[in-house]
């Protein structure tokens, strides 16, 4: 692995019984770049997750994690990542702040990362108040907010924007491009939501039925998507939709959803 590679995989593969969820896939995430993995629901994406980060085993192949192979009883490598998996989930009957300075104490940050990570999520409102009583976009918040307490070079998001306000989603992409582009953070995001990675990725790899498809840099995507169909329009809001819809079109037709 280049030390440019956050995060590679090779003929990365996971079966159950008779059953492939992720089938010989090959993945190379550059240090810095914000990389979207696109696939719909049952694609393979949180499998392929779960074994970035050791959390199940792979039938086959390799995964490297910051320079470090990933194997049972592999510890080092997790400490420069902050990750999401699926549910966001937290204590119930401890408050937002209590959550998280076990979290801070777990990952050994400094005193101040708990105060920090409140601010930088917006839960100051509710940081006294109990996780179980909060509603599914703040419990997503705070699950962000534990990924990022020790400030990790590499986040690895399953469906970040799940359970987001619209106002919230966009936060959370500012919040990425910030962390990317100022101190020099991996994000590697699934989503199954084409528009959600394409405004905010800088490549995206699409993935069905446990195989890599097609990746490629987000400004070629949205060329391609392009190709569908040429509109002259003026106001930005109507050119943005027609973007979007276009790059869903190109997806359905690259998963076999459209013919």
């Amino acid at each position: 692995m280049s030390a440019q590679t956050a995060v590679a995989t090779r003929g990365l593969s996971k079966r159950y019984g008779h059953v492939t969820a992720v089938d010989g896939l090959d993945l190379d995430v550059r240090r810095g770049e914000i990389y979207g993995f696109l696939g719909r629901n049952g694609a393979g994406k949180t499998t392929t997750i779960r074994m970035l980060l050791g959390l199940i085993r792979p039938s086959a192949g390799d995964v490297e994690v910051l320079g470090r192979r990933i194997v049972p009883g592999e510890t080092a490598a997790f400490r420069g990542v902050g990750y999401l998996v699926e549910t966001a989930t937290a204590y119930p009957n401890l408050t937002v702040r209590e959550n998280l300075e076990i979290q801070r104490r777990l990952t050994g940050s400094q005193t101040g990362a708990v105060a920090e990570a409140i601010a930088l999520l917006r839960l100051d409102e509710y940081a006294d108040r109990r996780a179980g009583q909060l509603s599914l976009g703040n419990k997503q918040r705070l699950a962000l907010a534990r990924a990022l307490l020790h400030s990790p070079e590499l986040l690895v998001l399953d469906e970040p924007g799940n359970a987001l306000d619209p106002a919230g989603i966009v936060e959370i992409r500012d919040l990425l491009r910030r962390l990317s582009a100022e101190q020099g953070v991996t994000v590697f995001m699934s989503s199954h939501i084409l528009s959600e990675v394409a405004h905010l990725a800088d490549r995206i790899g699409i993935v069905h039925e446990g195989r890599l498809i097609e990746e490629c840099p987000r400004d070629e995507l949205a060329a391609k998507a392009r190709a569908f169909s040429t509109q002259a329009l003026t106001e930005q809001e109507r050119a943005d939709a027609l973007l979007t819809m276009d790059l869903e079109r190109y997806f359905l037709m690259r998963t076999g959803g459209e013919r």
